[in-house]
């Protein structure tokens, strides 16, 4: 009808953090997925945890979409971004999360389940040092009902609890990376409401965060992200919002939030 672009439009009508909020609202969740990563991945504003957030909380499906978004949108396959800025484990268990294909279904096999709980004993808290190969078979392997009967299996079978060990024996990116699809396969909502408490917990809110997981989420698991942070922080994720932003920016993420229950 107006013979031009409305992204366009929308760069020259808008300012900062509002801007960036309805830019990633105006493209569909995986185009969004993608975008995210693909910045989260570029040199100059390296954010290799928002990278590993979005890419270890997506369920095989919408991983499928996102690298079928990223390559046609960037004229690059998401793996190559990944094997050029990332490194070492961390590295490695990215890769094998966005290229293995997982069982999405919720049936478990126990048997199996306490074999893998065995496995990533042995290969963390048993042993000196971690075999980190074994944990990043498991956990890029394992659909999230099974990785949660593994959780459950290990508690059983050692008394303390697989988010534990994975503390204790791995670190930095890697760490964060193993927690998240851990975290993602037992509760994806609980994972989400605690990141968005951190982001605005404390002098200052991390707008990015902000940004980035009520855009992302808002179609896919609001209600249940508002419903824990509510049982977590006895007060309404809207009121939180509320206090830590204004403006047009607090009207639009309110917006995208919906009624404050």
């Amino acid at each position: 009808m107006y013979s031009e672009d409305l992204l366009k439009r929308l760069v020259s009508e808008l300012r900062g953090k509002l801007e960036t909020a309805v830019l990633l609202w105006m493209h569909d969740p995986a185009g969004r997925d993608a975008i995210v990563i693909r910045q989260a991945l570029l040199p100059d504003l390296t954010n290799l945890d928002a990278a590993t957030e979005v890419i270890c909380s997506r369920t095989p499906s919408q991983i499928q979409l996102i690298k079928q978004n990223y390559q046609a949108k960037f004229g690059v396959f998401l793996e190559q971004d990944i094997e050029r800025h990332t490194s070492g484990d961390h590295k490695k268990l990215l890769l094998a999360y966005v290229s293995t294909s997982r069982y999405e279904g919720l049936e478990v096999d126990r048997e199996m389940a306490m074999k893998d709980a065995k496995a990533l004993y042995k290969a963390g808290e048993k042993r000196l040092g971690t075999d980190e190969k074994t944990f990043i078979r498991i956990f890029s392997e394992r659909s999230r009902a099974q990785l949660a009967a593994i959780s459950a299996a290990y508690h059983d079978m050692y008394g303390g609890s697989l988010k534990k060990a994975v503390k204790s024996e791995t670190s930095g990116k890697f760490e964060r990376g193993l927690l998240t699809i851990l975290q993602c396969s037992e509760n994806p909502a609980k994972y989400f409401a605690k990141a968005l408490h951190k982001a605005m917990k404390g002098l200052g809110t991390d707008d990015t965060t902000l940004i980035r997981i009520i855009v992302t989420r808002t179609e896919i698991d609001m209600q249940y992200i508002k419903a824990e942070y509510l049982r977590k922080y006895k007060k309404t994720l809207n009121d939180a919002v509320h206090s830590d932003t204004s403006g047009h920016y607090r009207t639009f993420l309110l917006s995208l939030l919906g009624p404050n229950n």
